[in-house]
């Protein structure tokens, strides 16, 4: 993307997702990244589908005394669900949606499927995004999380203790670039799902597991963890990747990993934590910051988020300034240097920050309709293991609500 400068695209392509788009022309690079054949649809086709999206949640398990359990039994629950590498961690997924209506159906259903289970065992799932206070948390076997802890030692220790969720939108041909270099911009929207503020008992951040991530685990590793700069064109994007993945074989090697054990294990689209990413394989764009919360928060930020990128069809886009705004003609995207001040407060305060919630306003957020986890209740001083298993109990409970709540509103 030119910095200043305005333009729109051609429209969009149906391209399924998961199907990953061929080399870009130099004519493609120039107008942002695009493949050959983008224009082989017709206007009235390509306005007329909507963009589909899809989630992926990640939840803590407990036992009925709030203490952080392996899944067992809720794996085999519901389609699209699977453990994450931690042992007390579950992960659900849905496929790619076309309507919001239809992902809050998918997403809620399959919670409910795995609720339902968890009840005949006496086990919740808890959507904060850290376990409050808990010491060390065990990984499955897995030699991508052997190497990593490897290269990255004892601070990786700080990933076990985040649990997040993932939102994709499907990549419209032509405006890729411009999708991931909005979500850069809206970044800042993770604030509107905090859903933890401690780690291992003391206050950490209003967002403790970004702060966790972002600044401490891969602190010694350049480039990974953190927000990237705003990208030109797709050939921008894989030389990044090529990178970032030359760094981390060097890392790798430096720590004693052989290149064919680090091979086996990465390629250059793997080997990257950025919270915006976009992804060849799935033939989307990925958000991968907001914290885990309630599905009903979850789905209220893909909503906005997918309506967002799907206004860029038919609108100018350009970066200028630094307060950002969506309007019916145009998004304009602040520069990356006020973007950071934004993702830090949003990090830090959180909805505390009053430029920050003017900010999420102007590039289309209701940031009232929000009530993350993280500012709701008394946070001073340090938390107990024990107040830790009640809050994670009590949160379980929270979920389980929401997911009755939305299913007796489907009823009605």
């Amino acid at each position: 993307m030119t910095v200043g400068r305005a333009r729109k695209q051609p429209p969009r392509q149906t391209q399924p997702v998961g199907q990953s788009q061929g080399a870009p022309t130099p004519n493609d690079i120039a107008r942002g990244g695009t493949d050959a054949t983008d224009t082989a649809r017709t206007v009235s086709e390509s306005q007329s589908e909507p963009i589909r999206r899809s989630i992926e949640v990640e939840y803590w398990v407990v036992d009925s005394d709030g203490r952080l359990t392996e899944p067992g039994p809720l794996v085999a629950a519901a389609p699209g669900v699977e453990r994450e590498f931690v042992e007390p961690v579950l992960e659900i997924k849905t496929t790619p949606c076309e309507t919001t209506p239809q992902l809050r159906a998918e997403l809620f259903e399959r919670i409910g499927k795995v609720l339902a289970v968890a009840d005949e065992h006496d086990m919740g799932l808890v959507p904060l995004a850290t376990p409050l206070n808990h010491d060390e948390i065990a990984d499955l076997p897995s030699e991508r999380t052997r190497i990593q802890q490897e290269i990255i030692g004892s601070d990786f220790e700080y990933v076990r203790h985040c649990a997040g969720t993932h939102i994709h939108v499907e990549q419209i041909p032509g405006r890729a670039i411009d999708q991931l270099n909005t979500l850069v911009a809206i970044d800042p929207a993770l604030a509107l799902v905090n859903s933890a503020r401690r780690f291992r008992g003391r206050p950490l951040a209003d967002g403790a597991r970004s702060k966790l991530y972002r600044w401490m685990a891969y602190d010694g590793l350049a480039h990974q963890g953190r927000l990237w700069r705003y990208i030109e064109s797709r050939e921008d994007w894989d030389r990044r990747l090529q990178r970032r993945y030359e760094e981390f074989e060097r890392a790798a090697l430096e720590s004693g990993i052989d290149r064919q054990t680090f091979t086996s294990s990465f390629d250059p689209e793997s080997a990257v934590w950025t919270p915006v990413q976009l992804r060849s394989e799935f033939g989307t764009v990925e958000w991968r910051s907001p914290d885990t919360a309630l599905p009903s928060s979850v789905v209220e930020l893909a909503d906005t988020v997918a309506r967002t990128v799907e206004h860029l069809r038919d609108t100018e886009i350009r970066i200028e300034g630094d307060t950002g705004r969506v309007t019916d003609s145009q998004i304009v995207l602040p520069e990356f240097t006020h973007v950071l001040e934004y993702v830090n407060a949003a990090i830090r305060d959180g909805l505390a920050s009053e430029s920050l919630c003017g900010y999420l306003e102007r590039m289309g957020f209701d940031v009232e309709a929000y009530d993350p986890i993280s500012r709701q209740g008394d946070d001073r001083g340090m938390l107990s293991v024990a107040q830790a298993r009640e809050r994670r109990l009590s949160y379980a409970e929270r979920l389980e609500r929401d997911v009755t709540e939305a299913q007796s509103m489907r009823a009605d």
